[in-house]
């Protein structure tokens, strides 16, 4: 229960524009900076912060994937984790066998809680949390935009249409984090020096008992329309003109 878990997830850099694969077949990354799934960034800030505030004693970071995801690893050791554990598996495992790893992970190290982002910014499904929390049977909180704890219970902000939710949990949960949520700190040259001696594990999925199964199949990627120019109008009587010939107004 002195453990917080930090599921993270290696993407293409956010300030970075992709383009799909001449013959529709997927995203071409190659020779693309990669970087923290943003969103993962906040939980493990989130996670830094807790165990600075002595409400728990270790963060543990967890991503599923091949071994270039050790680089995304070292990011967030440098940013103040403990120590990292890698789960090896293909380049895009889905979110079902992510959870069902995550939960291994979580049994093992007798978490008290686990941060994820509330989605990955490259295929936004948005799952893994939930799954998770189904998995193991224990209550979640999801699109969080503040975080405290007190003694076995995080009492979670989170924002829904009509304002602000607050919830509370019986740890140990499962708690996804949303953008307004914080800030993740800047990383200096001594902690990534620091990082390269900390511990990080590797496991298969085999050594966990998650069987990975394909439940999607992706036929083609396309990109999104060009987006054509603006039209200039010289009051209100032309626009709602415009706007009623495009079809918009009912």
């Amino acid at each position: 229960m002195d453990t917080i878990i930090v599921g993270i997830k290696r993407v293409v850099d956010y300030n970075v524009r992709v383009r799909v694969k001449p013959d529709g077949s997927g995203m071409a990354t190659e020779g693309l900076k990669m970087s923290i799934n943003p969103f993962d960034e906040i939980a493990l800030e989130a996670a830094l912060r807790l165990k600075e505030s002595g409400a728990f004693l270790h963060v543990v970071l967890v991503a599923i994937g091949p071994v270039e995801t050790e680089q995304q690893l070292r990011a967030g050791l440098a940013m103040g984790a403990d120590r990292a554990i890698r789960v090896d598996a293909p380049v895009a495992p889905e979110p079902l066998t992510v959870a069902r790893a995550l939960h291994a992970v979580a049994a093992r190290e007798q978490a008290g809680l686990v941060l994820l982002g509330k989605q990955a910014v490259d295929d936004d499904h948005g799952q893994t949390g939930q799954m998770l929390a189904a998995l193991w049977d224990r209550p979640q909180a999801t699109f969080a935009s503040a975080i405290a704890v007190a003694g076995n219970v995080a009492t979670v902000t989170r924002e829904i249409d009509a304002g602000l939710e607050t919830l509370e949990v019986d740890l140990p949960a499962v708690v996804t984090t949303d953008l307004r949520l914080n800030q993740p700190r800047y990383v200096k040259l001594p902690e990534i020096l620091k990082a390269k001696s900390k511990p990080l594990a590797v496991y298969r999925l085999a050594e966990l008992g998650v069987e990975p199964r394909r439940q999607f199949t992706v036929h083609a990627f396309t990109a999104p329309p060009v987006r054509g120019g603006g039209v200039r109008v010289k009051d209100v009587a032309e626009l709602v003109t415009v706007l009623d010939a495009r079809g918009v107004l009912q």
